[in-house]
Order: structure tokens, then sequence, then C-alpha cells
């Protein structure tokens, strides 16, 4: 489907090199200088989120978690898990004992051990030609020299600027002069410059012991948090296997619990059910069973997906076909069936796709989970935490309860689809707990509707908070109406749902085929 060039919009991106899709034009930028000076797929991916993490850092940071899915021409899909876990002391027990009855976005045990760094290096390690002294340099040359803020940087900072200036260390760093930077103002972070470059010349372990794990700990301990150093000297991303779901021929891929890729196939099991290339592709009908699907979806979810270590039913009992056609016959096509409560997106995160030129695929995801996670930087390090422990339960009879030693349920999904046992495209969807139902939104508006890349992330986005109903400004009157007369309480987002990138391969005429998501400041670049 090619789009209307009379309407505001933007091609695709086509090359036949290599090519790179973030949310911010530096971060592309430094992946495609990476492809071109001899990098692979790997290397470049880490160089972009590295970069990110310094000029996007109210979604991203080495504070954060991180997860990967790789795959090279005629070798099985590698898959790394690079969340953290919480300390070692950490029990519902001793929360409830304090009245506590959840960890909020805003609470020191919301902080679980950063996976990013050590994340990074194994990805490197396995699958990269690179090392850390190399990828790190333009992220390092970012926070030292500065670089522009962007339109939706300074947007969504200023919204966070309050919660900054309540941690001394996130003002410091964060705060420049007091205030959120605005858009166009030049921005340094001399601080985790620093780390960084420490990063580089030491490898995860200059940041999971000594100086910057010391420094990290003592900042979480003076809030109260569990974790300790040793927590940190003891940490250990994963590879993993990944698990998929074939939907209508394409091979939809994602990663393992913890994280809520499971949640995307059950969806997509689910819509298979229905005709949905029938639908109007932005109509009432089309978002309905959407919708409806998607709450079935969380609601596996939100009762299962745990640390694998620690879930009670096999992923392969969950993304059984048969088990999809039980949860499709619950939907009536007329209107909204109460379910259990959803939960609410809002979350920031980035994800970066990177394809080479010998057509190794990657994508990536990384993040801090809330608007610069919880809100704590570290005053010498300049590091931010995440709050990625907020997606625990405080049920001690629930499989995500908050627990030692424990990876909560993560809402980060990077995504792969194949065809003929070939990578077909690396893709993923950004905004907390939509990642899930924009995965298979996407994979809609791709296989059903016959979109292009670009198209398909820049079709308008529904999805539930609550008991609402919430939809983009890009939904048409008539739709709204359409799904209210089937029982929705519709409301317009402030905000638009989240983000993406995606790349094509086309096998047959060797051009790749790139897209990143006009919601954010980014864009896909190729050579």
């Amino acid at each position: 489907m090619t789009r209307d060039f009379h309407l505001p919009g933007r091609s695709t991106v086509m090359a036949g090199g290599g090519m790179a899709a973030t949310s911010h034009p530096l971060a592309s930028l430094a992946a495609v200088d990476v492809l071109r000076a001899g990098g692979n797929a790997a290397d470049a991916a880490v160089a972009a989120v590295a970069t990110l993490c310094v000029v996007e850092p109210h979604m991203t940071g080495i504070g954060g978690d991180c997860f990967c899915l790789a795959a090279k021409p005629d070798v099985p899909v590698w898959g790394y898990n690079g969340s953290g876990r919480s300390g070692r002391a950490a029990s519902t027990e001793k929360l409830t004992a304090q009245g506590i009855r959840s960890i909020g976005m805003d609470s020191i045990h919301a902080v679980t051990v950063p996976g990013a760094v050590e994340a990074w290096a194994s990805i490197l390690a396995a699958q990269g030609r690179l090392g850390f002294d190399k990828v790190l340099q333009p992220a390092i040359r970012y926070a030292t020299e500065g670089y522009p803020i962007a339109p939706r940087v300074a947007y969504d900072w200023a919204m966070a600027a309050d919660r900054l200036r309540a941690d001394p260390g996130a003002a410091r760093h964060y705060l420049p002069n007091g205030r959120a930077p605005a858009e166009g103002d030049m921005m340094r972070l001399p601080a985790l410059a620093a780390t960084l470059q420490r990063i580089a010349s030491g490898g995860p372990k200059a940041f999971y012991q000594g100086d910057i794990a010391a420094d990290i700990v003592a900042t979480l301990k003076a809030h109260g948090s569990f974790l300790t150093e040793e927590d940190f000297a003891a940490h250990l991303g994963e590879a993993v296997e990944p698990i998929s779901s074939n939907y209508r021929g394409h091979d939809v891929v994602e990663l393992p619990p913890n994280g809520q890729g499971m949640a995307a196939l059950v969806l997509l099991n689910i819509l298979e059910r229905f005709d949905m290339a029938g639908l109007d592709p932005v109509g009432a009908e089309r978002f309905h069973l959407a919708l409806e699907a998607g709450r079935l979806a969380y609601a596996v979810r939100d009762t299962h997906v745990a640390d694998p270590a620690y879930m009670r039913m096999s992923v392969p009992a969950l993304l059984d076909k048969a088990f999809a056609g039980q949860l499709a016959e619950r939907i009536d096509r007329t209107k909204r069936v109460p379910l259990p409560k959803a939960p609410t997106p809002g979350s920031d995160t980035v994800l970066v796709t990177v394809i080479d030129r010998d057509r190794m695929a990657v994508s990536l995801i990384n993040s801090l989970y809330g608007p610069f996670g919880v809100g704590i930087a570290t005053e010498t390090t300049g590091v931010m935490l995440q709050n990625r422990g907020a997606c625990f339960v405080l049920d001690p009879d629930h499989p995500n309860t908050f627990g030692p030693s424990k990876r909560p349920m993560h809402t980060i999904i990077p995504a792969l689809m194949l065809k003929d046992g070939r990578c077909d495209m690396a893709f993923g969807v950004m905004g907390g707990g939509y990642q899930s139902m924009g995965h298979a939104h996407v994979v809609n508006n791709w296989v059903d509707y016959g979109m292009d890349v670009q198209t398909a992330i820049d079709a308008p986005r529904v999805f539930f908070e609550g008991e609402q109903t919430v939809v983009e400004r890009g939904v048409s009157a008539a739709t709204i109406d359409g799904l209210k007369a089937r029982g929705h309480d519709v409301v317009v987002r402030p905000l638009p749902l989240g983000g993406g990138q995606a790349i094509r391969i086309d096998w047959d005429k060797g051009v790749l085929i790139g897209g990143s998501d006009a919601r954010k400041d980014g864009c896909a670049i190729g050579y």
C-alpha cells in the first residue's frame, strides 16, 4: 500500500547496504557510522542504544535493562534477556509489614539491578565484531561535547522536571540551571560521559564492581533499598531461546518471559480467528476486536508472566492455538465484555533496529521504564536509576510477587518476523504496557492490510487504561462513535501511544526498507 502523497507523512527509507532505525537521528547516524566502519548490526545496535542513553535520557539509560533478538541467515535466532533482579534481601513480607500494598513508580523498591551494561557486553561478545572501546565513542562524544535537544525530547523532559527537582543527583545532572533544557538547547552530561568512558575502558566489571557500583548502592541505601554491592557484582543476564507463533504464514518471534512478548503472541493467536483483512483498518469493528483480544491477552499476561523460575504454566501451553480459540469465543463482536483490570501504559523506552549488508538483523530495546526511571540519579556518576520493579506485585501467592534475587514481569520487548525461515523484518513498538498491543497492531497492518512499514507504524492506535478506551487524535469521530456504541468509554489520550521502528528485507530485490515513528524525533537511515 503506497501512502497518499497529497497528505503529510513520511516515505519509507530504502537502501541496499545497511540500515538503522531509531527514535533519534543522532543514534541512527551513530549506528550507520559503525556499519560503514566495519561493524555489524550488533555493534551498530549497541552504539545506537548507548547514544540514546545520552540524547534521550528520560527514555533510557545505563541504569536500565536491555533485551535483544538477533537473526543471521541460516542460523537460529539468538535472544538475550538483560533484565536485572531485586536484592537478595527483598521480600513481599517485609514491605507488607511496613503497610506497603504496592510498589509505586517512585518507590525505591522499584529499583532493580541495572542489566543494560552487562547485556551490551554479552551482545557484543556473542554477536559483534567490535568492543566497548569503539562502540561507546559516539555516546561519550555527545555526553562530553553536547547535543541539541530535539522537540519531543524537550516536551517530555519538561513534563518530568518536578520529579527531577525532588532528587539532588537528578537535579544536578538533568536540570541545568535549575530547569529542563528547551528545544534546541545544547545539553552536556559530563558525569555520565566519565562513567561511559570507564565502561569503555574496563568493560562491565567497571560498572558492576568498584566505585560506580558503590556510588549507586550508597545512593539506594540512603533511600532504604534492599540492594547491595554484592547484588551488583553477582548480576548476569542470559542468552535465551526465543518463542514464536505463526500468524497467517508469518512467524512472529519474541523473547520468553519474564518479558510480555508472550502476550503479543497470544493476542495474534486470538485475532487469527477473525477475518481482519475484511475490516476497515481504521474502523470501529477492527479496533473493537483488537481491544477485546488485547484485554484477554493481557489478562493472561497479568495472571501468568513472571520470572520464568516462578511461572506455573508453561509458555507452550499459553501459546497453544486451541487455548487462543477458547479465548476468542469470549469475544462479542457487538459489545465490550467486562474483564479483569488491564495494565496502564505510559512508560518510556527506546527501540533500535539495525540490519547490515550481510543481512544480520537486530532488534534491541533498552529502558528505564518510567520517565527518568525512579527519578533518582547518583550525584557522582550521573547514573539515572530504573523503576522496573514497579511491575512486581505484593501478593505472596502470585508468581510475580516481589522476592529475593527475582526478575519482575517486563514490558519491553524486541521482535522479529520470519517468512519461509528467513528474517523478513526487525521491528518493535515502545510504550510501556502498550507494547504487546502495539506489536499485534503493526503486524495486522503489515499482514492483513498490506501497509508498508512506515504507514503501518504511523496508523492511528487505540488501547485501554483501566476501564477506559484511549485513542489517539488520528482516530476518526465515526470510529469513536462506533466504539462507544459497542460499550467503550472512549477518551482521546493527551500523548500518543508509544513509538516504533521497523526495517524490512526485500530478499528478491536486495533492498532494505525502513520506517521510524513520527510520534518521536527519530528516523531510519541507510546507505
